[in-house]
């Protein structure tokens, strides 16, 4: 007689997508990167400094291995969550490894949001992202849901509170904003936040945010365009008026 006993597993695989921000480095100096990182956290929301964090290096081909050991030791200091390197040609599983960090491969760009330190004088404006890009979102976009955009970003319905909207290009939300909406991701700061309804958690441009609590109290619950001007988030009604 064949007695069956149930074997219990110990593990379980979980079909649940966790969001990470990328810190996209374009320079390794570690001077640099402890003040403005610094700087960044001291101003930062909550759900940013519980972020885990994928480390995404702008000139891979011209790092060396002492430059990222310091870079990625600097950033531990100041307790970024850090888990994983974008993965390159120059930089794979073994120099992840070497630095203590998984390996990630960011080539679709769709899983995550870039947060980038401040840019330097001198830098050009990326160009604006092209319009074959444009997604169009006509479902209301609900808390924990999160939409990328290679492109510009059209919503048409309403952006709860804890759901996130990410684009390469601009957003538009033709309805009330209460969530986060992260315009310019890859580092384009022509980018522009337009909204008929502002109320919202965070709102970032090429790695420059505001979050609720430093929303000018004139444009909370008005239409309103956001756009970038150096270092400074600049508000005006959608009928351009500062």
């Amino acid at each position: 007689m064949t007695v069956s006993i149930e074997e219990k597993a110990s593990f379980e695989f979980k079909g649940r997508m966790l969001m990470a921000t990328v810190l996209y480095l374009k320079d390794l100096d570690s001077r640099s990167l402890h003040q403005q990182i610094s700087q960044r956290l001291e101003d930062a929301a909550q759900w940013l400094l519980d972020a885990p964090v994928v480390v995404d290096v702008a000139h891979p081909e011209e790092a060396s291995q002492v430059e990222l050991l310091t870079a990625v030791d600097t950033l531990r200091g100041l307790g970024v969550n850090l888990v994983a390197l974008a993965r390159h040609p120059e930089l794979d599983d073994q120099v992840a490894a070497m630095l203590g960090l998984g390996s990630i491969n960011l080539a679709n760009g769709r899983d995550v949001a870039r947060s980038e330190p401040p840019a330097r004088a001198g830098n050009s404006k990326a160009a604006p992202a092209a319009a074959e890009d444009t997604l169009v979102v006509e479902q209301p976009v609900r808390s924990g849901q999160q939409v990328y955009a290679r492109g510009d970003l059209i919503v048409l319905a309403p952006v709860s509170t804890g759901a996130e909207l990410l684009a390469e290009g601009n957003i538009h939300i033709y309805n009330t904003l209460r969530g986060r909406a992260l315009a310019g991701v890859r580092g384009n700061e022509a980018a522009r936040i337009f909204c008929q309804d502002l109320d919202a958690e965070l709102v970032s441009i090429a790695g420059h945010y505001r979050v609720a609590e430093d929303l000018p109290d004139a444009y909370r619950r008005k239409p309103v365009q956001m756009s970038l001007d150096g270092d400074a988030m600049c508000f005006a009604d959608l009928m351009g008026k500062s």
